[in-house]
């Protein structure tokens, strides 16, 4: 299939760009550079620089492309930031995936895959949390992705492109083979953050709270790696062409770590200590965040292959080591 993937040149697009390549896809990364390297790109997929705000360019590259599938990752994506700064992350956010949108459809795209997020459920009000689970976001990233997956249901009901959902848990690790070793500009996660603080990027890891309902007391996350994120979406498009019915699912791996948990293993792994400190919680913050990915597993045959704590850490080690 000829697919197109917005944001390809980021950390998660980039490892979705080398999966569909590794299935035999044709491949075209259309990207600004606001966040991707030109070091995540693959000389076998072609090129195109280009902003999502600027409509002639998308319909320039999708013409000239003519994609069956389209990857959607060009989003803006820290929560607290989209509460300070909601215009910014409506312009980008909705705006821009709107101009893709219907310019997939002004092109004839037959399937689209949506990078989601977990954050449209906010918090959790059982757990592990299953597509059923009601939607409350309690950000306004959050609140952006479900608009989005709002948009794409009616688009496919109006204009008949089918499109696949992908709600992501918490992100992480490198590529398994270390094919990707482009670090993210300005991480907001708490992996590569922990690696910042071992190498000296940063002085120290801040942890927000200690106090939760938790077996160490700091909060837990489920972690799902970023070649199973990147399997996901290109099981996506095969389950999308066999059914032709679009449909919502969760990507994680049923299995919480705690901060503390990451701190030790990456200490473990890298043999060096994390400078870290204990300060006051984040507002919005729950204990607990834990996906079911029941619905994946039966409905596209996907399960978490290097989801363990192990990989995370060493990979991403890994990828900063690669880098110094």
């Amino acid at each position: 299939m000829k697919i197109a993937v917005i944001g390809g040149a980021g950390y998660i697009g980039s490892h979705t760009v080398r999966e569909l390549l590794d299935c035999g896809h044709e491949v075209a990364v259309f990207d600004n550079l606001s966040s991707g390297l030109t070091q995540n790109l693959f000389p076998e997929a072609s090129f195109f620089k280009g902003d999502i705000l600027n409509v002639a360019s998308l319909h320039q590259f999708l013409s000239d492309f003519k994609p069956q599938g389209i990857v959607h990752l060009a989003a803006f994506k820290a929560a607290g930031e989209s509460m300070i700064a909601p215009e910014k992350y409506s312009v980008n956010n909705i705006t821009g995936s709107l101009n893709i949108i219907n310019e997939a459809v002004a092109c004839g795209v037959s399937y689209f895959v949506f990078s989601s997020s977990a954050a449209v459920y906010g918090t959790p009000e059982y757990m592990p949390i299953d597509e059923n689970h009601p939607i409350n976001p309690e950000n306004y990233y959050g609140y952006t992705k479900f608009a989005i997956e709002g948009f794409l249901s009616w688009y496919d009901k109006l204009k008949g492109m089918k499109f696949a959902a992908l709600r992501y848990f918490n992100a992480a690790g490198y590529d398994v083979q270390g094919r990707i070793t482009g670090l993210e500009k300005n991480p907001a996660n708490l992996i590569p953050l922990v690696m910042e603080a071992i190498t000296g990027k940063r002085a120290e890891l801040l942890v927000f709270g200690n106090d939760y309902n938790t077996p160490d007391g700091t909060g837990v996350r489920d972690y799902v790696h970023v070649n199973d994120l990147a399997i996901g979406h290109s099981m996506a498009f095969d389950q999308l062409q066999k059914t032709n019915e679009s449909f919502i699912v969760n990507l994680g791996v049923q299995q919480g770590t705690s901060v503390l948990d990451v701190i030790k293993a990456a200490e473990k792994i890298s043999g060096k200590k994390v400078p870290y400190r204990i300060v006051e919680r984040r507002l919005g913050d729950t204990d607990s965040v834990i996906a079911d990915p029941t619905k994946a597993s039966k409905s596209m045959g996907w399960k978490a292959k290097y989801s363990d704590l192990d990989t995370l850490i060493k990979t991403t080690w890994h990828a900063y080591e690669a880098n110094k």
